[in-house]
């Protein structure tokens, strides 16, 4: 494996966000320019089956499964869920919610959706991409990561929670081994935590090695970036520093929970990560969260860092998965000043606290959110729990009340909480029709710069591409690279 200390280390990252708005059209555009573009490995086996259910326009979705290296996979999925004509507003086939940790045939649909956004992504140059998992979503991890490997993936990043054991199944992966992770289950009495097993070899039908790739974790104190640099089995290859003001799920502030006037949690100094103590473990860093500018480059770069990570502006470009329409909506308020963020301790069901854009129509609005009617189909952000019989169940605090409470939860925990999942695929156009005839509202998820994006959309345009989110960060020195590098082709 090349070290990290070999290679070129791109000074922009652009963030993994929700589910697919970071898809391969937005990845591939930022790795053709040199920098990191990273897919979001979120649900990428319901993305799959709804392009296909989509008619897969272009073919781009069955070109790359044609190039998975075992087709007896392949065909099953084709048969089920390909709709040539698209789905004529019916609602999406759904793929079963796993009942139990299961076997290694049982993540095969995890693995094709990582193979395919990172094929995507990495067809047709040798530009570097990532994939960005969520530590919290355990259960589509092995299979996801190994697709994504299969497909050449060059970075893996991960957040929202402790990803320790992940260099280790990096390691394993790679190898050809069977690699496993410990499975977080609520109120498990049993001597040892059940663990989710992958083996390689029932995939392909024997071993074969893989390019390992880099790991940055995502993190956002000192401790555990020394936990995870010292004390894991395995390498990491560096960190991304996240502060709260990033997109998505932010650590929980230290101490005490504290809220402002709008019912935001208040971060403090304890929520700063000391970068000497970081320098000093001697791996690369990059600063994320309100780091979309050029000034902000500079300034991480001047404190020793190799670069920033890139959400927001990223999150809004023409190659973005968000909704076009949607899209257009939110950067019109911005450019009149008229758009916010809030940091919602409850929206997420991991109890993580999660940046919500207030967009009139979206789940932000509390008249939407008490008109949905709550369902779980999807089910990624399930908990585990052992059951009376000492066996373990899945319930997750967005679910009807009743069906949550029938399976020990506590209704405490389901005040103002949010279906992520049905909601963030709506943000990309993939909304469920449901039994009822209603269609799942989107939420959108961004960093506090979406209420300094104004100045940037005045200046480049409400259609602008990410192809101007790197000239403008990299400053007027690197606009004629830019455009020299070869344009994006759309497919």
């Amino acid at each position: 494996m090349q070290s990290v200390a070999t290679i070129a280390l791109p000074r922009i990252i652009q963030g993994g966000m929700g589910v697919s708005v970071s898809n391969w059209r937005l990845a591939r555009t930022v790795s053709m320019l040199g920098q990191l573009g990273v897919v979001s490995g979120t649900a990428m086996d319901t993305v799959l089956v709804r392009r296909l259910q989509d008619g897969d326009p272009g073919g781009l979705v069955r070109r790359a499964l044609a190039a998975f290296p075992v087709q007896r996979w392949v065909k099953p999925v084709l048969e089920r869920y390909f709709q040539p004509e698209g789905r004529r507003d019916q609602p999406y086939k759904r793929l079963p919610m796993p009942s139990r940790l299961g076997d290694t045939a049982s993540q095969i649909m995890h693995v094709l959706g990582g193979y395919i956004e990172v094929f995507l992504a990495k067809e047709g140059h040798s530009g570097l991409v990532g994939i960005n998992l969520l530590t919290k979503l355990q259960l589509p991890t092995l299979g996801t990561l190994y697709g994504a490997m299969l497909a050449g993936v060059d970075y893996v990043l991960m957040g929202a929670g402790i990803p320790r054991e992940i260099p280790e199944v990096l390691d394993k992966l790679s190898a050809g081994e069977t690699a496993s992770l410990k499975i977080d289950v609520t109120g498990w009495t049993g001597s040892e935590a059940p663990r989710l097993h992958f083996d390689p070899r029932e995939v392909l039908g024997g071993a074969q090695t893989l390019k390992r790739p880099h790991f940055l974790p995502i993190i956002a104190s000192n401790s555990l970036a020394t936990l995870l640099a010292r004390k894991v089995t395995g390498s990491i290859q560096g960190f991304v520093i996240e502060g709260p003001t990033a997109g998505g799920h932010n650590a929980p502030p230290r101490g005490a929970p504290v809220f402002d006037e709008r019912g935001q949690p208040v971060y403090g100094e304890r929520d700063v990560v000391d970068l000497e103590q970081i320098k000093a473990l001697g791996l690369p860093f990059w600063l994320a969260g309100g780091t979309g500018s050029p000034e902000a480059l500079q300034e991480a770069l001047a404190q020793g860092a190799a670069g920033i990570q890139v959400g927001t502006l990223f999150a809004y470009s023409q190659e973005s998965g968000f909704e076009a329409e949607l899209k257009r909506r939110v950067l019109e308020q911005a450019v009149q000043g008229a758009v916010k963020v809030f940091t919602d301790p409850k929206a997420s069901p991991t109890g993580f606290p999660f940046k919500v854009a207030e967009v009139e129509g979206t789940l932000s609005q509390p008249e939407v959110y008490q008109r949905r009617v709550r369902v779980c189909d999807l089910g990624y952000l399930r908990e585990a729990y052992q059951t009376p019989e000492g066996k373990i169940g899945f319930r997750c605090a967005s679910e009807p009340i009743e069906q949550y409470l029938a399976k020990g939860g506590e209704l405490a925990n389901t005040e103002g909480r949010k279906c992520l999942c049905n909601a963030l695929l709506a943000a990309v156009g993939m909304g469920q029709l449901q039994k009822n005839g209603d269609l799942e509202r989107p939420l959108i998820t961004s960093g506090d710069d979406l209420e300094r994006i104004g100045r940037f959309v005045r200046r480049f345009g409400l259609e602008y591409s990410a192809r101007d989110v790197v000239a403008y960060l990299l400053g007027a020195t690197a606009q004629s690279q830019l455009e020299a590098q070869p344009a994006m082709v759309h497919g």
